[in-house]
């Protein structure tokens, strides 16, 4: 095993330079860069001129004199001091060796327009992220899986019946549309005023007592993981179901039947631990997608200031320290959670072996 783990530690190296090797080209190419942000705003030009052009960030919204579009009347002088201060007078092979250098080191350096190193904004908006992407991982997996074996056991049942419609339009069901029907409903929109619409804690939150504190965040973050556990909730429980219900009808399951095993002693002693591997295996996406891309609609809709809204304004603003920094961290984790989820496969799984398996 530990060769393996070498390999797959060794295979990182090359998957994140190409992740982020790609998403650099891409930039290059995308309109309206931090220079010419800065530009527009100092001409007070509208969106459809601040986002002109195209090309590389050194050229964007260029003319054919070399200038950006937009820079009349400013001192060309200034115009090189930008492009100096976001590093952009270098060629973008230098930029994007120089920008990989220090991450490796771990240095994400400073924010383009937030005056604030990138590390420090991460951390700031980590507490909305965490508590978003813990609680639905913990929630969607403590009430999915039970609800999954069961509906496995009762497959077509009227309990199950039921409880496939309730899933069902769970799934269909945008998470975004649920949780503006949350908000009309119980957080002062056309009926009850019973929740806040603001942060993961009152503006008073230091002043309020040690239990206080705890319903304090409970009470915040009600609706928003109400909203994320609809979807989550509903994918994980049928994943659970069919794999359970495939395990059940293998010829081993019969075999141990005959053996005069109880039905519980079969289903968590033989079918349970293959029937969870699917469940493992997409685990990492869950993982990732808790902590970032899931929650972005959320966190607007309930403003919410967590990682997600925070890659969004950054791409939006072109701030590309953010941008960058955060693609790198979330593929890394990306990658150390795969890996451990691997892992988790020994261990749920004897007979798996990946070290005779090619990578």
């Amino acid at each position: 095993m530990g060769a393996y783990i070498l390999r797959r530690i060794l295979l990182m190296i090359p998957t994140i330079l190409g992740i982020m090797a790609i998403s650099f080209a891409i930039v290059q190419f995308a309109p309206g860069g931090p220079v010419e942000q800065v530009i527009s705003d100092l001409t007070n030009q509208g969106a459809g001129d601040r986002l002109s052009g195209g090309g590389d960030l050194l050229s964007t919204g260029m003319e054919d004199g070399g200038t950006y579009r937009g820079a009349r009347g400013l001192d060309p002088e200034f115009i090189a001091k930008l492009e100096k201060q976001f590093g952009f007078d270098k060629p973008p092979l230098e930029r994007f060796v120089t920008m990989m250098w220090d991450y490796l080191r771990f240095d994400f350096g400073e924010s383009f327009f937030r005056n604030i190193s990138v590390v420090d904004l991460i951390v700031q908006k980590m507490p909305v992220s965490i508590s978003l992407g813990v609680w639905i991982l913990v929630f969607s997996y403590a009430i999915s899986i039970p609800l999954g074996i069961r509906k496995a056991v009762k497959d077509g049942s009227a309990f199950d019946v039921w409880t496939s419609g309730v899933i069902i339009v769970g799934y269909a069901v945008p998470s975004f549309l649920f949780g503006i029907l949350l908000i009309v409903l119980f957080a002062g929109g056309s009926f009850l005023d019973w929740f806040p619409l603001r942060g993961i804690v009152s503006d008073n939150f230091s002043a309020l007592s040690w239990w206080q504190k705890p319903l304090d965040y409970m009470w915040h973050m009600t609706l928003p993981l109400i909203t994320l556990l609809l979807s989550a909730f509903a994918t994980t429980t049928l994943l659970t179901k069919n794999s359970f219900i495939d395990e059940i009808k293998k010829q081993y399951v019969t075999t141990a039947r005959a053996k005069g095993l109880t039905e519980r002693q079969v289903l968590y002693g033989h079918v349970f631990r293959n029937a969870m591997l699917i469940i493992i295996a997409g685990f990492p996406g869950a993982f990732i997608s808790a902590f970032f891309t899931g929650s972005l609609l959320i966190e607007y809709i309930f403003s919410l200031d967590g990682l997600g809204r925070l890659g969004y304004d950054a791409i939006v603003r072109r701030d590309y320290p953010v941008v960058f920094a955060t693609l790198y961290i979330f593929s890394l984790m990306g990658l150390v959670v795969s890996l451990i989820s691997d892992l988790v496969y020994t261990w749920v799984d004897p007979r798996i072996d990946f070290e005779r398996r090619d990578v």
